[in-house]
């Protein structure tokens, strides 16, 4: 019987590892964008906590210095929030180009993956066509055969 051979496996092969490894950036950037939010959510949890020393420190007698020193760190930790942030819009926007990306590459790993089914079924139906015209012939010889016997 004969062994169905995909001409463009290659394709496939190639279409497949371009997938997997746009899944790996994928992933990569994933990471990289949980990273800098992780890192905004911790200035701000620090941002936090001086504002809750500077609540204690009104509260407390007057110490302007360190009034002064805490007003200065929240005003610090506000930019670095600010330029956090913008880290992270950068890596969603990284994110959803690798994102884009994979779906492209899935698209095009599907649409061979469709293409080895058409031919693979194309090659079924020669192949049965095939085993068709040989019981014919078959069938044709053995009638003609018989004909002679009799004749």
């Amino acid at each position: 019987m004969a062994k169905f051979v995909y001409r463009m496996q290659n394709i496939l092969n190639l279409d497949e590892k371009l997938e997997e490894q746009a899944r790996m950036e994928y992933a990569t950037q994933q990471m990289a964008l949980n990273e800098a939010e992780e890192r905004e959510e911790a200035l701000k949890r620090r941002r936090q906590s001086y504002e809750d020393e500077a609540r204690r420190l009104r509260g407390d007698s007057l110490d302007i210095r360190k009034m002064t020193a805490n007003a200065q760190a929240i005003d610090i930790m506000g930019g670095l929030i600010s330029e956090q942030h913008k880290v992270v819009q950068q890596e969603e926007t990284k994110l959803e180009a690798k994102r884009s990306a994979l779906e492209e590459a899935m698209k095009e790993r599907k649409t061979q993956e469709k293409l080895k089914e058409k031919a693979f079924e194309e090659f079924k139906a020669e192949l049965a066509m095939e085993e068709s015209k040989q019981i014919d012939q078959l069938t044709s010889y053995t009638f003609g055969i018989k004909r002679q016997k009799q004749s």
